[in-house]
């Protein structure tokens, strides 16, 4: 089966920027859309952003401005730059490829990961 990793997270103060990537061995991201999703405390996980596989990025309202997902073919990899970060960005944030909808969709192609962890302190 294939497992999504998640890299990057960690805890930075308000402001600070992480990086994350999303990655795994035996296909090709860049055949699909991929997205980032994330759960935070209690609440249940959302959609972030999406790049399609012409390289068109979607962001929800929240990070617009603020985050940027891209694709690194060369080491079948998407990233999500995450700068001018804030305490509710803090969350479990994951990647998946999502099946129908970009934005909407309840269907993915492969079993969730661990994800990695973000905190945001104030």
């Amino acid at each position: 089966q294939v497992q999504l990793v998640e890299s990057g997270g960690g805890s930075v103060q308000a402001g600070g920027s992480l990086r994350l990537s999303c990655s795994a061995a035996g296909f090709t991201f860049d055949h699909r859309a991929t997205g980032w999703y994330r759960q935070a405390p209690g609440k249940q996980r959302e959609w972030v952003a999406v790049i399609t596989t012409e390289g068109r990025a979607i962001y929800t309202d929240s990070v617009k401005g603020r985050f940027t997902i891209s694709r690194d073919n060369a080491k079948n990899a998407v990233s999500l730059q995450m700068d001018s970060l804030r305490p509710e960005d803090t969350a479990v944030y994951y990647c998946n490829a999502p099946i129908g909808s970009l934005k909407t969709s309840t269907a993915f192609v492969y079993s969730w990961g661990q994800g990695t962890q973000v905190t945001v302190s104030s």
